[in-house]
């Protein structure tokens, strides 16, 4: 009976060692943490702020993203200050359902730009369902999280305009066509044209997060003035896609670091022409299809990047 207690003893003097190692591992260290999740083909990023806030941009195309949460954040919090959404497409939108259904959240950020999609009305469903407050932003607005700043730089509300006036004649169209038992077409917008552009400061480390947003719609922000020539780290558009970047864009950034979010695809991501027009500056490119995730950690001025493979 005594060494069945002494067991006991010693297991929960284990786990109580390791709920306190834990505890003090989640404490604020002052430090900004980017980690760019390996969730497949798609996008999802986690941000851990230094006073301890925490922001989740995207939650890729499925539930892969939890288990970067449970990488990198405590076992016990189940509660994400900010939820980014840069687009509504499924590689960036669907995981945040299952997000949204297990973690509570201050501000659910995204452009005004909808889909039709069974996914998305999902995803609006839990939004409603549970109450969460919705912020759509545009070009010029800026978030502070403590001494980080968000500054966003895409889209514009001209953009958004045209997202809504295509959405508006769309609605038109559909009810004239059952009138008239036809099918009236209408080429609609690309989404990724309406992807949040971000850029985050903290003291004099940099990074862009850039969504889907590629080169058609690049020259509508590429040259806004930023603290300095260049930038610590990138998240290349678009999955590093042929069409991701200008030559301007890459000019005007000048990343150190470029991290692609990718996994297995038919789409070539990421395309030759992106990974020669990064080498062309001097990025150091990771990939999360092969080296896991990837964080970044900085103190405001001196930065470093880990892998988990």
């Amino acid at each position: 009976m005594f060494k069945l207690r002494t067991g006991y003893l010693v297991s929960g003097i284990a786990t109580g060692l390791v709920l306190l190692v834990t505890f003090f591992w989640s404490l604020p260290d002052g430090k900004l943490h980017l980690v760019f999740c390996d969730v497949g083909q798609g996008d999802g990023a986690y941000i851990r702020f230094p006073d301890g806030r925490d922001m989740l941009v995207d939650g890729g195309p499925n539930n892969t993203v939890l288990n970067c949460l449970g990488r990198h954040m405590p076992f016990w919090d189940r509660h994400i200050n900010i939820v980014v959404l840069t687009h509504p497409q499924k590689d960036h939108m669907q995981g945040l359902i299952d997000i949204f259904s297990r973690y509570s959240t201050d501000y659910f950020v995204r452009s005004d730009v909808a889909n039709t999609t069974e996914g998305y009305q999902k995803l609006l469903d839990v939004v409603k369902r549970r109450s969460f407050k919705q912020k759509f932003v545009t070009t010029g607005e800026t978030i502070n999280i403590g001494t980080t700043t968000l500054s966003v730089l895409w889209p514009s509300a001209e953009q958004i305009a045209i997202f809504q006036r295509h959405s508006l004649a769309a609605s038109e169209s559909s009810q004239e066509s059952v009138l008239q038992g036809s099918v009236l077409g209408a080429s609609s917008p690309d989404l990724n044209d309406g992807s949040i552009v971000f850029w985050l400061r903290y003291g004099t480390f940099d990074a862009v997060f850039t969504g889907d947003a590629d080169s058609h719609v690049e020259d509508k922000y590429v040259g806004t003035e930023l603290a300095d020539d260049t930038i610590e780290v990138l998240k290349v558009p678009h999955h590093g896609s042929k069409t991701g970047m200008t030559d301007a864009f890459i000019a005007w950034l000048h990343p150190k670091l470029a991290i692609i979010s990718v996994g297995k695809n038919s789409y070539g991501h990421p395309s030759d022409k992106a990974l020669l027009q990064l080498k062309g500056v001097g990025s150091r490119v990771v990939r999360t299809d092969e080296s896991g995730d990837v964080e970044v950690v900085s103190d405001g001025s001196s930065w470093k990047e880990t892998t988990a493979r």
